[in-house]
């Protein structure tokens, strides 16, 4: 891993501090949050602003998230050491490397190739080490799965079948469900073959997920 600063240290400790005080109150989250440096996967001229609780373009007209938002949706997955979880939308890949440093076996889609060799080519060097895909997220990986645990982080109107039957019985899928403007953090946990449970969490703002080739709306 790369060497740090003490003011990178201490201003990520300060953001983990506002996190609590929002209500974010997974520990392994705020553990996970605490090691990743968020100012390696933004452009320089956001360095003095990475540790904002405050979402910043980056390449390809896409975001990073806000460090809030990438607690909730982190929560909200429930994932543990050696659980499977799909991607998609590997953008910055700050929100993979999150997942990895919990211990968790990340398999992440970018359709977007600029993101894709930039997020890749930074994990790597850094030590965080995912199965990376070049495609479409709507259509997910299923010859790797079931999952534990499926995360879209960008604003999709439906999730698609297709992703819902890679989840294992009990598995969980957290999605921003919405129009442009306002989206919905919506978790979806499998428990049946056919059966999905749906609960709401709120309202948030993403990108926009590109169009994918998938059918078949969310449940």
């Amino acid at each position: 891993m790369i060497e740090e600063s003490f003011e990178a240290k201490g201003k990520r400790l300060r953001l983990i501090a506002g996190l609590r005080e929002k209500g974010i109150s997974d520990e392994n989250v705020l553990d996970a949050m605490n090691r990743v440096p968020r100012h390696l996967f933004m452009d320089a001229a956001f360095l003095n602003h990475a540790y904002q609780d405050k979402a910043f373009p980056i390449a390809a007209g896409q975001t990073i998230s806000q460090p809030y938002t990438v607690a909730v949706q982190t929560s909200l997955l429930k994932a543990g050491k050696r659980d499977k979880v799909l991607e998609v939308g590997t953008g910055s890949g700050y929100q993979a490397a999150v997942l990895m440093e919990m211990g968790v076996k990340v398999y992440t889609i970018e359709r977007q190739k600029e993101l894709f060799h930039r997020a890749q080519t930074l994990l790597n060097s850094i030590g965080y080490h995912a199965h990376f895909f070049y495609g479409d997220g709507y259509v997910g990986k299923p010859q790797y799965g079931p999952y534990d645990g499926i995360i879209i982080t960008a604003a999709t109107a439906f999730v698609p079948q297709t992703l819902l039957e890679q989840l294992k019985p009990g598995g969980r899928l957290v999605a921003p469900i919405g129009d442009t403007n306002s989206q919905t953090m919506t978790l979806f946990v499998r428990k049946g073959e056919s059966e999905f449970e749906k609960t709401t969490y709120g309202s948030f703002i993403f990108v926009p997920m590109l169009p994918g080739t998938a059918n078949g709306n969310s449940k």
